[in-house]
């Protein structure tokens, strides 16, 4: 439990800032109890207002937790949640937040990438994350290439860049833990992109490349037949909305310095772009879908409006 409650200090003290005067609820599944357990006990050392919530694991991320997890959060002023399959695309989170509760979600967490990835400091990440995105935002078009085959175009358009930067101080502030990224959910965008570094279901790819092509905003071919066949699931409930290219996500973190097959944690790795495809409406989109698959690229390069941007590395 020590290497777990180093972590858990990480996050309840230096991430969420946890105050004495303010509830704090920790939801977790069942699979992920020891480190719900672990928040829970720094947290209530902090606040005598802590309660955790244990529920079975969901089947999809971005699927809604039972209806008294997402009250409970949107009760509280601080959420922790530790859960196999991801509640940050979820209308619970956003109501949460909306009502004034800020949270972080470990989505996928294991022991391992809990203890690997707060292992850091977040005040390094942040000034990380504020110079990529002061390079990008404002930009017409982001162009990102690889070795890999990957040059795709996205347009922003109106809608916002966000920073996750792991310090969650303020009323409705909500940040993935690990953190560290800088992503938008674009307007628009066309080409291929090539995922050689990680994505479920398969987790860390070695040596093997997964294909997709992007018209108009929507994914129009998949190469690997498992992820095209949760693609094609989620779109006999949503219809052509699964196919959405939801995200473009630039990595910041300079503690992660390898790939280990965890999307929350590979996501993140300073100098790494992800792509996802589904949901957006979490993250300024306005698409719904019970899906959200993140895709990380190695050694991309990207361009703002035709300049090269400089990307942090680990």
């Amino acid at each position: 439990m020590t290497d777990l409650r180093t972590a858990a200090e990480t996050a309840v003290e230096q991430c969420l800032a946890l105050g004495a005067d303010e509830s704090c609820v920790v939801v977790t599944d069942d699979k992920r109890q020891p480190i719900g357990e672990a928040l829970y006990e720094v947290a209530s050392e902090v606040s005598e207002d802590t309660t955790i919530l244990r529920y079975p694991p969901l089947d999809q991320h971005g699927e809604e937790p039972p209806a008294p997890v997402a009250a409970a959060m949107e009760a509280a002023d601080v959420f922790l949640a530790p859960t196999t399959k991801s509640l940050s695309h979820t209308r619970a989170r956003g109501a949460a937040c909306d009502a004034g509760a800020r949270g972080a979600t470990l989505p996928g967490i294991t022991e391992d990438v809990f203890t690997t990835g707060l292992d850091a400091d977040y005040e390094t990440i942040r000034q990380h994350c504020e110079d990529v995105l002061a390079q990008v935002a404002g930009a017409d078009e982001v162009r990102v290439t690889t070795d890999a085959g990957t040059d795709i175009t996205f347009e922003p358009g109106a809608r916002e860049w966000h920073d996750d930067t792991g310090i969650v101080h303020d009323a409705g502030d909500f940040s993935n833990l690990p953190a560290g990224e800088v992503f938008v959910s674009p307007e628009d965008a066309n080409g291929t992109y090539v995922v050689d570094g990680t994505m479920r279901p398969h987790g860390r790819l070695d040596g093997e490349e997964l294909r997709f092509e992007v018209e108009d905003g929507f994914v129009t071919h998949i190469s690997d037949d498992e992820i095209r066949g949760q693609v094609e699931t989620a779109s006999e409930e949503v219809g052509r909305d699964a196919y959405n290219l939801a995200e473009l996500g630039i990595g910041t973190n300079v503690a992660v310095t390898e790939l280990v097959g965890s999307v929350l944690l590979d996501e993140k790795a300073a100098g790494t772009v992800h792509i996802a495809i589904g949901d957006d409406a979490g993250i300024g989109g306005d698409t719904d879908a019970p899906l959200h698959l993140d895709g990380i690229l190695k050694d991309p390069t990207v361009f703002a409006d035709g300049e090269e941007i400089d990307l942090p590395t680990a």
